[in-house]
């Protein structure tokens, strides 16, 4: 009923909330397609006119005249009838039904496989990232969200909340999580990161490794030719890196000026002098 409830157009608010607020059980608002159907048959309406009827009602169509005489006939009361007229859109039992299994399956591996379960959130649902804040700790985290709410919620802002801003949001309210859970987040790197996916460390089962993919500017082609050139052998230096990779000159000085070339020199060739 509750995943009817929140799911359908026009079923709640405005519609089942006020009749709850009026003294109406939450069992007798309609929550489901199916609902409408069994309680017209309850109340001796022909099986066809209550199917019509649900149909009519869950596809946003309101009740026609001659509906509503026949509801009316059949002693359905005035605060149901009101209620068929304002839903816009209603789910079947059996699809609110999945949505409730789907649920309690994510709970579920959220609970007991958190590192699995957050690697495919995070690979999966996030639209954007921000892996310098990511990275730094659950502090870091908040104050970056806090910022970005603070300047959502004021209109003459200095400067706006950007799209990537509003997305990035959702994307740190896990991340807030995963730390506050044990976990951590690590920075990119140029051997256990994967080109689009993000993956535990081997070395540490609490940490999350991010793929090339989160640095912005960064694409999947480029991304891929980055671990498989890592595959295949160690990078010697910077100038390496470029040869082998796609990685422009200057994606190559941002990955340096984040931390993640562990230090390589620029070129191959060593200098004596």
């Amino acid at each position: 009923m509750i995943s009817g409830l929140s799911h359908g157009t026009d079923v709640w608010a405005g519609n089942a909330e006020a009749l709850v607020q009026a003294g109406h059980p939450l069992s007798e608002t309609i929550a489901c397609r199916d609902d409408i159907m069994t309680y017209l048959l309850e109340k001796n309406l022909e099986p066809i006119d209550a199917f019509k009827t649900m149909e009519d009602v869950r596809k946003g169509r309101g009740l026609r005249p001659d509906q509503e005489e026949n509801m009316k006939a059949h002693h359905v009361p005035d605060w149901y009838i009101e209620s068929c007229k304002k839903i816009k859109y209603m789910f079947p039992k059996a699809h609110a039904v999945a949505y409730v299994m789907m649920a309690v399956r994510i709970a579920w591996y959220k609970v007991h496989e958190p590192m699995n379960f957050y690697i495919q959130y995070m690979t999966l649902r996030c639209d954007a990232y921000e892996i310098e804040t990511m990275v730094k700790g659950i502090e870091a985290i908040r104050a970056r969200m806090e910022d970005i709410e603070m300047r959502a919620s004021d209109k003459n802002a200095a400067v706006p909340v950007s799209n990537k801003e509003k997305s990035l949001l959702d994307t740190l309210e896990v991340c807030e999580e995963i730390y506050a859970r044990g976990f951590k987040i690590s920075n990119v790197d140029l051997y256990k990161s994967r080109a689009e996916e993000f993956t535990v460390d081997p070395d540490d089962p609490k940490t999350l490794v991010p793929p090339f993919t989160v640095i912005d500017g960064l694409g999947a082609n480029v991304a891929r030719s980055i671990e498989e050139a890592a595959q295949q052998a160690p990078f010697l230096s910077k100038e390496d890196i470029e040869k082998r990779t796609q990685l422009s000159g200057t994606m190559v000085k941002k990955l340096d000026m984040m931390g993640a070339l562990q230090d390589l020199q620029d070129r191959n060739q060593m200098s004596l002098f």
